[in-house]
Protein backbone atom coordinates (compact mmCIF):
# COMPACT_ATOMS: atom_id res chain seq x y z
CA UNK A 1 0.00 0.00 0.00
CA UNK A 2 1.35 3.52 -0.67
CA UNK A 3 2.04 5.95 2.03
CA UNK A 4 -0.40 8.89 2.52
CA UNK A 5 0.08 11.36 0.14
CA UNK A 6 1.57 14.62 1.67
CA UNK A 7 -0.74 17.47 1.61
CA UNK A 8 1.16 19.74 -0.09
CA UNK A 9 1.63 17.36 -2.65
CA UNK A 10 -1.73 16.80 -3.16
CA UNK A 11 -2.93 20.10 -3.19
CA UNK A 12 -0.40 20.43 -5.88
CA UNK A 13 -1.95 17.95 -8.33
CA UNK A 14 -6.02 19.09 -7.08
CA UNK A 15 -4.60 22.58 -7.54
CA UNK A 16 -7.70 23.79 -9.85
CA UNK A 17 -10.94 21.24 -8.60
CA UNK A 18 -13.47 21.36 -11.38
CA UNK A 19 -16.03 24.22 -12.07
CA UNK A 20 -18.18 24.36 -9.20
CA UNK A 21 -16.79 21.45 -7.11
CA UNK A 22 -18.31 21.49 -3.71
CA UNK A 23 -15.75 21.43 -1.17
CA UNK A 24 -15.22 21.33 2.68
CA UNK A 25 -12.76 20.09 5.45
CA UNK A 26 -12.43 17.93 8.21
CA UNK A 27 -9.64 18.78 10.70
CA UNK A 28 -8.94 15.13 12.57
CA UNK A 29 -6.97 15.10 16.04
CA UNK A 30 -5.61 11.53 15.39
CA UNK A 31 -6.52 9.94 12.12
CA UNK A 32 -5.99 5.74 11.72
CA UNK A 33 -4.05 4.59 8.46
CA UNK A 34 -5.86 1.41 8.93
CA UNK A 35 -3.34 0.23 5.89
CA UNK A 36 -0.38 0.16 8.47
CA UNK A 37 -1.87 0.59 11.57
CA UNK A 38 -0.33 4.41 12.00
CA UNK A 39 -1.84 7.15 14.09
CA UNK A 40 -1.58 10.20 12.46
CA UNK A 41 -2.10 13.82 14.56
CA UNK A 42 -3.50 16.72 13.94
CA UNK A 43 -4.57 16.00 9.68
CA UNK A 44 -6.38 17.95 7.49
CA UNK A 45 -8.71 15.92 4.95
CA UNK A 46 -9.92 18.28 1.84
CA UNK A 47 -13.28 16.61 0.03
CA UNK A 48 -14.44 17.40 -3.11
CA UNK A 49 -17.84 16.27 -4.12
CA UNK A 50 -17.76 13.88 -1.49
CA UNK A 51 -14.44 12.18 -2.22
CA UNK A 52 -11.33 13.01 0.03
CA UNK A 53 -9.24 15.07 -2.14
CA UNK A 54 -5.92 15.76 -0.23
CA UNK A 55 -4.57 14.68 3.04
CA UNK A 56 -1.94 16.08 5.27
CA UNK A 57 -0.99 17.57 8.26
CA UNK A 58 -2.93 20.25 9.27
CA UNK A 59 -2.58 23.97 7.88
CA UNK A 60 -5.51 26.37 8.23
CA UNK A 61 -7.74 26.33 4.84
CA UNK A 62 -7.33 29.57 3.14
CA UNK A 63 -10.12 29.37 0.18
CA UNK A 64 -13.09 29.72 3.16
CA UNK A 65 -14.54 25.93 2.40
CA UNK A 66 -16.30 24.93 6.11
CA UNK A 67 -13.91 23.04 8.54
CA UNK A 68 -15.17 20.12 10.09
CA UNK A 69 -14.28 20.39 13.30
CA UNK A 70 -13.05 16.63 14.88
CA UNK A 71 -9.67 17.82 16.35
CA UNK A 72 -10.22 16.37 19.53
CA UNK A 73 -11.46 13.03 18.28
CA UNK A 74 -10.27 9.73 16.48
CA UNK A 75 -10.90 9.58 13.15
CA UNK A 76 -11.14 6.23 10.90
CA UNK A 77 -12.85 4.98 8.05
CA UNK A 78 -16.60 4.39 7.92
CA UNK A 79 -17.31 0.68 9.24
CA UNK A 80 -18.36 -2.07 7.02
CA UNK A 81 -20.05 -4.59 7.93
CA UNK A 82 -20.48 -8.21 5.97
CA UNK A 83 -23.85 -9.86 6.82
CA UNK A 84 -26.79 -8.05 7.27
CA UNK A 85 -30.19 -8.61 6.56
CA UNK A 86 -32.27 -4.53 6.67
CA UNK A 87 -34.66 -5.49 4.79
CA UNK A 88 -37.81 -6.71 6.74
CA UNK A 89 -38.63 -7.08 11.08
CA UNK A 90 -35.60 -8.65 13.14
CA UNK A 91 -36.09 -12.22 14.09
CA UNK A 92 -38.24 -13.05 16.47
CA UNK A 93 -40.42 -16.76 18.08
CA UNK A 94 -42.87 -17.00 15.18
CA UNK A 95 -41.48 -19.45 12.50
CA UNK A 96 -44.80 -17.63 9.99
CA UNK A 97 -43.36 -14.27 10.63
CA UNK A 98 -41.93 -13.37 8.07
CA UNK A 99 -45.71 -13.69 6.43
CA UNK A 100 -47.08 -11.55 8.30
CA UNK A 101 -46.05 -7.97 6.51
CA UNK A 102 -46.50 -6.94 2.89
CA UNK A 103 -43.31 -6.42 0.62
CA UNK A 104 -44.37 -2.76 0.85
CA UNK A 105 -43.88 -3.09 4.85
CA UNK A 106 -40.74 -5.16 4.19
CA UNK A 107 -39.10 -2.12 2.44
CA UNK A 108 -40.20 0.47 4.40
CA UNK A 109 -38.82 -1.16 7.61
CA UNK A 110 -35.29 -1.61 5.82
CA UNK A 111 -35.51 2.07 5.29
CA UNK A 112 -35.73 2.76 8.96
CA UNK A 113 -33.22 -0.37 9.59
CA UNK A 114 -30.77 1.06 7.22
CA UNK A 115 -30.79 4.39 8.77
CA UNK A 116 -29.79 2.93 12.18
CA UNK A 117 -27.17 1.02 10.56
CA UNK A 118 -25.28 4.17 9.51
CA UNK A 119 -26.04 6.25 12.02
CA UNK A 120 -24.23 3.21 14.04
CA UNK A 121 -21.32 4.43 11.97
CA UNK A 122 -21.39 1.66 8.98
CA UNK A 123 -21.38 3.35 5.95
CA UNK A 124 -20.99 0.29 3.60
CA UNK A 125 -23.01 -3.00 4.26
CA UNK A 126 -23.08 -6.47 2.07
CA UNK A 127 -26.95 -7.58 2.37
CA UNK A 128 -27.36 -11.33 2.40
CA UNK A 129 -30.66 -11.49 1.44
CA UNK A 130 -34.23 -11.19 2.13
CA UNK A 131 -37.12 -13.74 2.58
CA UNK A 132 -38.43 -11.80 -0.73
CA UNK A 133 -36.84 -11.95 -3.33
CA UNK A 134 -35.26 -8.83 -4.37
CA UNK A 135 -36.62 -6.59 -2.04
CA UNK A 136 -32.98 -5.88 -1.09
CA UNK A 137 -32.05 -4.77 -4.51
CA UNK A 138 -35.31 -1.86 -4.25
CA UNK A 139 -33.66 -0.78 -0.79
CA UNK A 140 -30.36 -0.70 -2.27
CA UNK A 141 -31.65 1.22 -5.29
CA UNK A 142 -33.91 3.90 -3.26
CA UNK A 143 -30.32 4.40 -0.98
CA UNK A 144 -28.23 5.45 -4.21
CA UNK A 145 -30.85 7.07 -5.17
CA UNK A 146 -31.13 9.42 -2.43
CA UNK A 147 -35.04 8.46 -1.36
CA UNK A 148 -33.38 6.98 1.83
CA UNK A 149 -31.10 7.27 4.08
CA UNK A 150 -28.41 4.54 4.37
CA UNK A 151 -25.20 3.02 4.00
CA UNK A 152 -24.04 2.17 0.16
CA UNK A 153 -25.07 -1.47 -0.20
CA UNK A 154 -24.19 -4.84 -1.49
CA UNK A 155 -27.36 -6.62 -2.22
CA UNK A 156 -27.72 -10.87 -3.03
CA UNK A 157 -31.40 -10.68 -3.79
CA UNK A 158 -32.15 -13.55 -2.19
CA UNK A 159 -30.90 -17.43 -1.07
CA UNK A 160 -29.89 -20.39 -2.97
CA UNK A 161 -30.88 -23.27 -0.94
CA UNK A 162 -32.51 -26.88 -1.17
CA UNK A 163 -36.40 -27.32 -0.74
CA UNK A 164 -36.47 -27.07 3.26
CA UNK A 165 -33.42 -26.25 3.39
CA UNK A 166 -31.55 -23.54 5.78
CA UNK A 167 -33.05 -20.77 3.22
CA UNK A 168 -36.26 -21.28 2.78
CA UNK A 169 -39.89 -20.49 5.38
CA UNK A 170 -40.03 -24.03 7.66
CA UNK A 171 -42.25 -25.47 10.29
CA UNK A 172 -45.53 -24.31 8.66
CA UNK A 173 -48.77 -26.69 7.92
CA UNK A 174 -47.99 -29.44 5.15
CA UNK A 175 -50.76 -27.51 2.84
CA UNK A 176 -49.50 -24.00 2.98
CA UNK A 177 -48.29 -22.85 -0.42
CA UNK A 178 -45.60 -19.68 -0.11
CA UNK A 179 -46.01 -16.74 -3.17
CA UNK A 180 -43.23 -17.38 -5.61
CA UNK A 181 -41.46 -14.44 -4.03
CA UNK A 182 -40.52 -16.61 -1.35
CA UNK A 183 -38.92 -19.29 -3.16
CA UNK A 184 -37.09 -17.71 -6.24
CA UNK A 185 -34.14 -19.35 -4.58
CA UNK A 186 -35.19 -22.61 -4.54
CA UNK A 187 -33.05 -25.19 -6.79
CA UNK A 188 -33.33 -28.70 -7.78
CA UNK A 189 -30.43 -30.10 -9.62
CA UNK A 190 -27.25 -27.89 -11.01
CA UNK A 191 -29.30 -26.93 -14.45
CA UNK A 192 -32.13 -24.91 -12.43
CA UNK A 193 -29.20 -23.45 -10.06
CA UNK A 194 -27.70 -22.21 -12.96
CA UNK A 195 -30.70 -20.73 -14.44
CA UNK A 196 -31.99 -19.20 -11.45
CA UNK A 197 -28.39 -17.73 -10.70
CA UNK A 198 -28.86 -15.78 -14.27
CA UNK A 199 -32.12 -15.11 -13.12
CA UNK A 200 -31.02 -13.25 -10.40
CA UNK A 201 -27.59 -11.60 -11.81
CA UNK A 202 -30.21 -10.11 -14.14
CA UNK A 203 -31.94 -8.47 -11.51
CA UNK A 204 -28.42 -6.64 -11.05
CA UNK A 205 -27.43 -7.98 -7.88
CA UNK A 206 -24.11 -7.31 -6.68
CA UNK A 207 -22.99 -11.13 -5.51
CA UNK A 208 -24.98 -14.37 -5.29
CA UNK A 209 -25.84 -16.25 -1.59
CA UNK A 210 -25.86 -19.81 -1.27
CA UNK A 211 -27.14 -22.13 1.37
CA UNK A 212 -24.60 -24.60 1.62
CA UNK A 213 -25.77 -26.14 5.02
CA UNK A 214 -28.45 -26.21 7.41
CA UNK A 215 -29.49 -23.39 9.65
CA UNK A 216 -29.39 -22.37 13.59
CA UNK A 217 -32.45 -20.21 12.83
CA UNK A 218 -34.14 -22.52 10.73
CA UNK A 219 -36.59 -25.06 11.88
CA UNK A 220 -35.74 -28.64 10.70
CA UNK A 221 -32.43 -28.12 9.20
CA UNK A 222 -28.98 -29.44 10.69
CA UNK A 223 -25.97 -26.64 10.93
CA UNK A 224 -23.50 -29.37 10.45
CA UNK A 225 -24.75 -31.19 7.49
CA UNK A 226 -24.53 -30.32 3.69
CA UNK A 227 -27.44 -29.35 1.73
CA UNK A 228 -27.07 -27.83 -1.86
CA UNK A 229 -24.61 -30.48 -3.72
CA UNK A 230 -21.12 -29.25 -5.21
CA UNK A 231 -22.50 -29.27 -8.75
CA UNK A 232 -25.54 -27.18 -7.56
CA UNK A 233 -23.04 -24.83 -6.26
CA UNK A 234 -20.19 -25.22 -8.86
CA UNK A 235 -22.73 -23.98 -11.53
CA UNK A 236 -23.82 -20.79 -9.66
CA UNK A 237 -20.47 -19.87 -9.15
CA UNK A 238 -19.82 -19.99 -12.66
CA UNK A 239 -22.50 -18.40 -13.65
CA UNK A 240 -21.75 -16.33 -11.34
CA UNK A 241 -17.90 -14.97 -12.85
CA UNK A 242 -19.64 -15.30 -15.61
CA UNK A 243 -20.73 -11.56 -15.04
CA UNK A 244 -18.21 -10.81 -12.72
CA UNK A 245 -19.75 -11.30 -9.36
CA UNK A 246 -18.47 -13.19 -6.39
CA UNK A 247 -20.26 -16.15 -4.35
CA UNK A 248 -20.53 -16.83 -0.70
CA UNK A 249 -21.93 -19.57 1.10
CA UNK A 250 -23.65 -19.88 4.34
CA UNK A 251 -21.86 -23.10 6.02
CA UNK A 252 -21.54 -24.14 9.38
CA UNK A 253 -20.56 -27.59 8.89
CA UNK A 254 -17.05 -28.04 7.25
CA UNK A 255 -17.75 -30.76 4.60
CA UNK A 256 -20.20 -28.29 3.20
CA UNK A 257 -18.01 -25.43 3.55
CA UNK A 258 -15.23 -27.77 1.95
CA UNK A 259 -17.68 -28.47 -0.85
CA UNK A 260 -18.74 -24.63 -1.25
CA UNK A 261 -14.32 -23.74 -1.22
CA UNK A 262 -13.76 -26.49 -3.89
CA UNK A 263 -17.17 -24.65 -5.94
CA UNK A 264 -14.80 -21.25 -5.93
CA UNK A 265 -16.66 -19.43 -3.16
CA UNK A 266 -14.85 -16.25 -1.99
CA UNK A 267 -16.26 -15.99 1.11
CA UNK A 268 -17.86 -18.44 3.90
CA UNK A 269 -20.24 -16.95 6.42
CA UNK A 270 -20.46 -18.31 9.92
CA UNK A 271 -18.13 -21.24 10.12
CA UNK A 272 -19.28 -22.47 13.32
CA UNK A 273 -17.75 -25.83 12.89
CA UNK A 274 -15.03 -25.75 10.71
CA UNK A 275 -12.19 -28.31 10.96
CA UNK A 276 -8.73 -27.72 10.66
CA UNK A 277 -8.75 -29.14 6.84
CA UNK A 278 -11.42 -26.40 5.91
CA UNK A 279 -9.79 -23.82 7.15
CA UNK A 280 -6.05 -24.91 5.48
CA UNK A 281 -8.34 -25.14 2.26
CA UNK A 282 -9.50 -21.17 2.98
CA UNK A 283 -5.77 -20.09 3.70
CA UNK A 284 -4.39 -21.55 0.72
CA UNK A 285 -7.04 -20.54 -1.62
CA UNK A 286 -8.05 -16.69 0.01
CA UNK A 287 -11.42 -17.75 1.18
CA UNK A 288 -12.76 -15.10 3.31
CA UNK A 289 -14.23 -16.09 6.95
CA UNK A 290 -17.16 -14.02 7.85
CA UNK A 291 -18.34 -15.09 11.32
CA UNK A 292 -20.92 -13.69 13.74
CA UNK A 293 -19.53 -14.28 16.88
CA UNK A 294 -21.02 -12.05 18.84
CA UNK A 295 -24.92 -13.06 18.41
CA UNK A 296 -24.71 -16.41 19.83
CA UNK A 297 -25.27 -14.25 23.52
CA UNK A 298 -27.97 -12.48 22.17
CA UNK A 299 -29.90 -15.45 20.85
CA UNK A 300 -29.08 -17.37 24.32
CA UNK A 301 -30.28 -14.22 26.02
CA UNK A 302 -33.58 -12.76 24.24
CA UNK A 303 -34.61 -15.98 22.40
CA UNK A 304 -34.45 -17.77 26.05
CA UNK A 305 -36.82 -14.76 27.21
CA UNK A 306 -39.53 -14.62 24.37
CA UNK A 307 -40.09 -18.10 23.64
CA UNK A 308 -37.93 -19.02 20.15
CA UNK A 309 -38.20 -22.31 19.35
CA UNK A 310 -36.70 -24.93 21.60
CA UNK A 311 -34.57 -26.56 18.88
CA UNK A 312 -33.05 -23.13 17.65
CA UNK A 313 -32.17 -22.81 21.23
CA UNK A 314 -30.49 -25.75 21.22
CA UNK A 315 -28.76 -25.23 18.44
CA UNK A 316 -27.71 -22.14 19.21
CA UNK A 317 -26.04 -23.34 22.38
CA UNK A 318 -24.08 -26.35 20.49
CA UNK A 319 -22.68 -23.45 18.08
CA UNK A 320 -21.63 -20.96 19.55
CA UNK A 321 -18.60 -22.44 21.56
CA UNK A 322 -17.73 -23.75 18.93
CA UNK A 323 -17.55 -21.21 16.64
CA UNK A 324 -15.44 -19.00 18.99
CA UNK A 325 -13.23 -21.52 19.22
CA UNK A 326 -13.23 -21.90 15.17
CA UNK A 327 -13.01 -18.03 14.99
CA UNK A 328 -9.19 -17.96 17.57
CA UNK A 329 -8.02 -20.69 15.48
CA UNK A 330 -8.49 -19.03 12.10
CA UNK A 331 -6.87 -16.05 13.63
CA UNK A 332 -3.85 -18.10 14.44
CA UNK A 333 -3.79 -19.83 11.60
CA UNK A 334 -3.88 -16.24 9.05
CA UNK A 335 -7.01 -17.19 7.09
CA UNK A 336 -8.58 -13.87 6.06
CA UNK A 337 -10.89 -12.62 8.00
CA UNK A 338 -14.06 -9.81 7.48
CA UNK A 339 -16.06 -8.16 9.60
CA UNK A 340 -19.76 -9.67 9.38
CA UNK A 341 -22.78 -10.05 12.45
CA UNK A 342 -25.85 -11.20 11.06
CA UNK A 343 -27.59 -7.96 11.98
CA UNK A 344 -31.65 -8.72 11.50
CA UNK A 345 -30.60 -11.89 13.95
CA UNK A 346 -30.00 -8.97 16.62
CA UNK A 347 -31.20 -5.01 16.53
CA UNK A 348 -29.83 -3.03 13.78
CA UNK A 349 -27.68 0.01 15.07
CA UNK A 350 -26.06 -2.49 17.27
CA UNK A 351 -23.63 -3.51 14.73
CA UNK A 352 -20.48 -2.24 16.48
CA UNK A 353 -21.13 -5.15 19.57
CA UNK A 354 -18.98 -7.36 18.14
CA UNK A 355 -15.48 -5.94 17.34
CA UNK A 356 -14.60 -6.15 21.29
CA UNK A 357 -15.64 -10.02 20.84
CA UNK A 358 -12.76 -10.19 17.97
CA UNK A 359 -10.43 -8.75 20.28
CA UNK A 360 -11.59 -10.77 22.81
CA UNK A 361 -11.29 -14.39 20.79
CA UNK A 362 -7.78 -13.34 19.24
CA UNK A 363 -7.46 -10.29 17.04
CA UNK A 364 -5.36 -7.52 17.37
CA UNK A 365 -7.55 -3.89 17.76
CA UNK A 366 -5.85 -2.84 14.36
CA UNK A 367 -6.89 -6.75 12.99
CA UNK A 368 -10.48 -6.14 13.70
CA UNK A 369 -10.91 -2.60 12.65
CA UNK A 370 -9.42 -3.84 9.31
CA UNK A 371 -11.80 -6.78 9.36
CA UNK A 372 -14.24 -3.67 9.23
CA UNK A 373 -12.69 -1.60 6.61
CA UNK A 374 -10.15 -2.38 4.56
CA UNK A 375 -10.47 -6.40 4.99
CA UNK A 376 -14.44 -5.97 4.08
CA UNK A 377 -13.91 -3.21 1.21
CA UNK A 378 -11.55 -5.85 -0.52
CA UNK A 379 -13.35 -9.02 -0.58
CA UNK A 380 -16.64 -6.40 -2.19
CA UNK A 381 -14.25 -5.78 -4.38
CA UNK A 382 -14.77 -2.07 -3.46
CA UNK A 383 -11.56 -0.93 -2.08
CA UNK A 384 -11.24 1.96 -4.84
CA UNK A 385 -13.97 3.79 -3.24
CA UNK A 386 -14.02 2.38 0.44
CA UNK A 387 -12.05 0.91 3.72
CA UNK A 388 -9.99 3.63 3.94
CA UNK A 389 -9.23 7.02 4.43
CA UNK A 390 -6.83 7.44 0.71
CA UNK A 391 -6.95 10.11 -1.79
CA UNK A 392 -9.59 9.24 -4.13
CA UNK A 393 -11.58 6.89 -1.86
CA UNK A 394 -15.31 8.20 -0.65
CA UNK A 395 -15.37 11.04 2.06
CA UNK A 396 -17.13 7.93 4.53
CA UNK A 397 -15.87 8.48 7.76
CA UNK A 398 -16.35 8.37 11.76
CA UNK A 399 -14.94 9.99 14.72
CA UNK A 400 -14.91 8.96 17.92
CA UNK A 401 -13.78 10.00 21.53
CA UNK A 402 -10.97 7.74 22.89
CA UNK A 403 -8.17 5.30 20.82
CA UNK A 404 -9.86 2.03 19.88
CA UNK A 405 -6.39 1.10 19.00
CA UNK A 406 -5.97 0.42 22.53
CA UNK A 407 -10.02 -0.18 23.77
CA UNK A 408 -11.70 -1.33 20.60
CA UNK A 409 -14.59 -0.66 22.99
CA UNK A 410 -15.03 2.76 22.03
CA UNK A 411 -16.09 2.08 18.98
CA UNK A 412 -19.04 0.20 20.01
CA UNK A 413 -20.05 3.73 21.96
CA UNK A 414 -21.36 7.17 20.29
CA UNK A 415 -19.96 8.30 16.92
CA UNK A 416 -20.47 11.07 14.85
CA UNK A 417 -20.70 10.15 10.81
CA UNK A 418 -19.94 11.42 7.57
CA UNK A 419 -21.10 9.31 4.69
CA UNK A 420 -19.80 11.07 1.08
CA UNK A 421 -18.73 14.09 2.85
CA UNK A 422 -22.00 15.03 4.77
CA UNK A 423 -22.43 14.61 8.44
CA UNK A 424 -25.47 12.01 8.94
CA UNK A 425 -28.02 13.63 10.91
Amino acid sequence: MKALIPFAAALTALAAPAAGAEISYVHAGRLIDVATGRLLADQLIRIEDGRIAAIGPYVAPADGAPVIDWSSKTVLPGLIDMHTHLVGDIQSAGVADPLLTSGAQDALIGAANAKKTLRAGFTTVRDVGAWRAFTDVALRDAINAGFVDGPRMAVSGGYFTIPGGGGAITGLADDIVLPAEYEAGIVRGAEDAREKARTFLQHHVDFLKMIATGAVLTVGTDPGLPELSEDEMRAIVEEAKKYGKKTTAHAHGAEGAKMAIRAGVASIEHGSLLDDEALSMMKKRGVVLVADIYNGDYIDEVGTRDGWPAETLKKNRDTTDTQRDVFRKAVKMGVKIAYGTDSGVYPHGDNAKQLPYMVKYGMTPIGAIRAATLSAAELLGWEKDVGSIRVGRYADMIAVDGDPLTDISVLVGPKIVIKGGEIVD
